[in-house]
């Protein structure tokens, strides 16, 4: 209901200007245009940056300096510290970068807005960049409809983005500059302490409103270059629109999970901490500002250069200011808002974020991690299942001495915790990838099936382990020796594949897993006991019963379909981090090192070796 009033109000606001101004319909086409170009820009940037500006990320945000380059550089280059923000989040909350390097580059991507106010300051005012604008949209368009190449079509709606962002700002440009031929809005500058709060009010929401700081401060400068807002108020403006670009992370977060709020809560404290700090001190960044502009030959009376300055020294100020104090805010912030705990009746999703949803790879990255997330679950029901506890299985004690001992049964309600702990985050996952999917191109389609059976394997070893728990229960301490070795044989063989899928604690054990699911894969062939003839002799020799024999019979059935489901599901995983490797283009032995540490990150989940 406030949307509506809200969009009402501004359509109202919009027709009386209209109405009474021509020249207000140039401005607000050329406002239209501006934000149209960066919807295109980011388009394009988000349909072939996905995979490789994830990975890029990932092995350039290391360091904090790292991290402020990377915010820097890509705002500069997308243009919108927005989709900076929002990308964010969507990595953070996938855990793909950790809280410190996501506020680095959040710091950065400050940095970055002022490379707008340069190039409008600096260029847009003093060369018809409409001229540019347009030849840039014919080859925009024209590479967009070269379907067979996707970085193509990517970089032809990159182009259209630049080319209506310079078309935008020409409008602009030239509806100032007809306005201030019968009309002064600078009549209605407010000087002082209070026009600082008014316009930086006002700042924030414009900024709001248009959802991108950049086209405040085009706006901003545009209307300075005609004399139409005073130097003291356009830079209130320019204030407000740094505080108001938060609005886009806050709601970017509000979806997401603990660490993206967390993100968003330190992207509000540095822009309103900056901006604070900017009001307070306006008279000693006046000062240093025309100090500055002497220095590097800026005219006295260029004010919308000396904007780009001001935009500039107080957000250099406020990132000087915050970086050392990044490590405390990451352990306020992190006290602040905490991961809830999960309640005991079901198990929560912890990585799908509606924020991953705008980049098809970032989406699939949180798909696979929530994948590994179902494993490590199904780990606790299989090894209860097998009257085993996780320490038993990923600890380095002898399993076959420990299954000989007849201890006591367990009397796991296997059905009830998958009911808790596995089926909420299968549905979540199916529902998840099913609203990915509609972003996707072929290639990420495969993968995205992939990731589906992987997930589909795993709950069908919980079902398989449902049936084979009531015979294990029954025999594993049997007097019939032979029907209880047989039995044991069966929980030794998937308590070893246990444990060489979730005993990942060095880099080595990781490594060795896929020769060693080939070799489990060949056992499983050799020790079935039907078609090696085991069963046919412990029936012909009268050692069990044919009641015996029925159950050990559909119970090696029901074991050789968790192993095989285990296998495969554990393949199509290490299949699917090692695709992501081949992007990159890395050296072997890069990629044997970066394969680790994604498999030992992504299989974390399964450390949590309690009972």
């Amino acid at each position: 209901m406030t949307r509506n009033v809200l969009l009402l109000s501004i359509f109202a606001i919009l027709g009386y200007g209209f109405w009474i101004s021509p020249d207000f319909k140039t401005i607000a086409a050329g406002v239209a245009i501006f934000l149209l170009g960066m919807l295109s820009l980011e388009k394009g940037f988000k349909s072939f940056s996905g995979g490789v500006l994830a990975n890029f990320l990932q092995r350039t945000t290391d360091a904090t300096w790292k991290s402020l380059t990377f915010g820097m550089v890509a705002t500069s280059l997308m243009q919108s510290s927005s989709l900076v923000s929002v990308l964010t989040i969507s990595f953070l909350s996938a855990g793909l970068i950790p809280l410190a390097q996501g506020i680095g580059i959040i710091f950065g991507a400050n940095l970055g807005t002022t490379t707008g106010a340069w190039l409008v300051a600096g260029l847009g005012l003093k060369v018809d960049i409409a001229a540019y604008a347009l030849p840039m949209l014919v080859f925009g368009v024209i590479m967009t409809f070269q379907k067979n190449s996707k970085h193509f079509t990517a970089a032809g709606w990159a182009l259209i983005g630049m080319g209506f962002l310079f078309l935008g700002i020409a409008y602009m440009k030239d509806g100032f500059e007809a306005v201030s031929t019968g009309l002064d809005l600078s009549q209605y500058a407010v000087p002082g302490f209070r026009g600082l709060l008014i316009y930086a009010a006002i700042g924030i929401a414009m900024t709001v409103v248009m959802q991108s700081s950049h086209a405040t401060l085009i706006l901003t400068i545009t209307a300075l270059a005609a004399g139409q807002v005073s130097y003291e108020n356009a830079l209130a403006l320019g204030i407000g629109s740094n505080v108001g670009t938060t609005f886009t992370a806050i709601l970017g977060a509000i979806s997401a999970g603990v660490a993206g709020r967390q993100l968003a809560l330190a992207h509000l404290f540095f822009n309103l901490t900056t901006g604070a700090i900017a009001i307070v001190f306006i008279g000693q960044f006046v000062v240093a500002v025309d100090w500055l502009s002497e220095l590097v030959g800026i005219a006295a009376d260029d004010y919308t250069l000396k904007f780009a300055v001001f935009h500039t020294l107080f957000n250099v100020v406020g990132v000087v200011l915050m970086v050392p104090i990044i490590n405390p805010m990451v352990t306020v912030l992190q006290k602040l808002l905490r991961e809830k705990v999960e309640p005991v009746e079901t198990t929560r999703v912890r990585y799908l974020s509606k924020a991953a949803l705008e980049f098809p790879d970032t989406a699939l990255e949180v798909i696979a991690k929530e994948t590994v997330h179902l494993a490590n679950n199904a780990f606790e029901i299989l090894a209860h299942g097998l009257n085993l506890h996780r320490t038993d299985i990923t600890s380095s004690a002898d399993i076959n001495a420990m299954i000989a001992e007849c201890t006591d049964v367990m009397a796991v309600d296997v059905n009830d915790k998958y009911q808790r702990k596995v089926k909420p985050l299968y549905s979540a996952i199916m529902e998840y990838s099913t609203r990915a999917e509609q972003a996707m191109d072929s290639e990420q389609l495969e993968r995205l099936i992939h990731l589906r059976r992987a997930s589909w394997q795993i709950v069908n070893t919980i079902k398989a382990m449902n049936e084979l728990q009531i015979n294990i229960d029954r025999f594993m301490c049997a007097e019939n020796e032979y029907v209880r070795r047989e039995y044991n044989t069966i929980r030794l063989n998937l308590a070893l594949l246990l444990r060489t899928l979730f005993d990942t604690d060095s880099e080595e054990s990781i490594l060795r897993i896929p020769e060693q699911l080939k070799t489990f894969r060949a056992m499983m062939e050799e020790e079935d006991i039907i078609a090696n003839g085991t069963l046919d002799q412990l029936i012909r020799k009268n050692h069990i019963t044919p009641d015996m024999a029925t159950s050990l019979m559909n119970d090696s059935g029901f074991a050789y379909d968790i192993q095989s489901n285990l296998i495969d599901a554990s393949e199509i995983l290490f299949a699917n981090f090692y695709s992501t490797e081949k992007d990159m283009a890395l050296t072997d032995a890069e990629a044997d090192t970066a394969q680790a540490e994604q498999r030992e990150a992504l299989l974390a989940e399964a450390g949590d070796k309690d009972s």
